[in-house]
């Protein structure tokens, strides 16, 4: 006799995927602390706490067991993934009102773990990028290309008090500034050594961005061998972002972003081993994970490179977190000792 429906793991099995998840985190996050400041800290604080209230509220007023739940972990990875996401120089209220959306919307809305159609924190990325565009697209400069490094308090004063000294802080990520560039008729080996961009650009893609890509990189592997997530979804979810931008970046190099960037400059390693693989909103058999993982991998790079954002990752889930049932209906392997019907 089994407590649980098949669709949704004990709680047990839930909490220990939740801690290994945040195990695998750390090096990214620790790297992007370093890099970035003590911002990017305060913002996974405030999400925390924002997660456990508003989960907490919603499960008394749902009559539900709140000490249970709360102990699977879910609510508190999603605040995380949701901080990391967003500008670390973002307004306290960003992150508070984001994570609130994302667990009474993304989560609690269709019943809880388990049951959730989209993913919960990219849910509240995309309601806050497009309410809130110019806070959203606030980001700081890695710590390496500013001539003073912030203190703690400045952190604090540029979260806290309405963005005071935010210009002593803040720059264009290198995706944001390619895009700028291009929509303003220059191309990439102008933007690549120009006086205002030039510096952002590193070995691989960013200045302090290929670190942080690495540090996920590197957790997403732990993940795999570990046995905590499944490959297809990373696999395919990186595979066709480096295959599409390979064959555009050798068309003409001007205009397209190199491989290299798409991959480390960005949110790809961050989306493809902790975000695309989430599994309750991501497709479940061996072959849909591959289409999946594809079909994200295409969105991210049409909406990057001919959209108005220039990182689609967030979009990319959603989309093919609609897509998901279908595509898990029309891969389901065929039974053993049956044939296809």
């Amino acid at each position: 006799m089994t407590t649980n429906t098949p669709q949704v793991p004990s709680s047990a099995s839930v909490s220990n995927l939740m801690l290994h998840v945040g195990y695998a985190l750390v090096p990214g996050t620790l790297a992007y602390i370093w890099l970035f400041g003590i911002g990017v800290l305060v913002q996974i604080l405030l999400a925390c706490v924002t997660a456990v209230i508003t989960e907490g509220l919603i499960l008394i007023l749902r009559k539900r067991p709140v000490a249970q739940t709360l102990a699977d972990g879910s609510a508190l990875l999603t605040a995380v993934l949701l901080a990391l996401a967003i500008s670390p120089i973002a307004p306290w209220w960003i992150i508070v009102l984001g994570t609130a959306f994302a667990i009474i919307f993304g989560k609690q809305l269709y019943g809880g773990i388990g049951y959730n159609p989209f993913n919960p924190a990219m849910l509240g990325y995309v309601m806050l990028l497009i309410s809130f565009p110019l806070e959203m697209t606030n980001w700081p400069a890695a710590f390496s290309l500013l001539e003073q490094t912030p203190t703690f308090q400045t952190s604090l004063d540029v979260i806290f008090n309405a963005g005071l000294g935010i210009d002593t802080v803040s720059g264009a990520t290198p995706l944001d500034a390619i895009k700028t560039q291009l929509a303003q008729g220059l191309d990439i080996p102008a933007t690549l050594i120009s006086p205002s961009y030039g510096e952002l650009f590193g070995t691989l893609a960013g200045v302090g961005w290929e670190v942080v890509s690495i540090g996920f990189l590197l957790g997403g592997i732990y993940l795999l061998f570990t046995g905590r997530i499944a490959w297809q979804i990373p696999a395919a979810m990186l595979g066709s972002i480096a295959v599409l931008s390979s064959v555009f970046y050798l068309i003409d190099s001007t205009q397209y972003i190199s491989p290299l960037l798409h991959l480390f400059g960005g949110a790809s390693m961050l989306g493809a081993f902790f975000i695309a693989t989430d599994p309750v909103s991501a497709a479940t058999t061996p072959r849909g994970r591959i289409y999946y993982g594809i079909g994200i991998g295409i969105f991210t790079f049409v909406i990057r490179t001919w959209g108005g954002y220039p990182e689609g990752l967030a979009f990319a889930v959603l989309l093919m977190n609609m897509a998901a049932p279908t595509i898990d209906h029309y891969t389901r392997p065929t039974v053993f000792g049956q044939g296809k019907s």
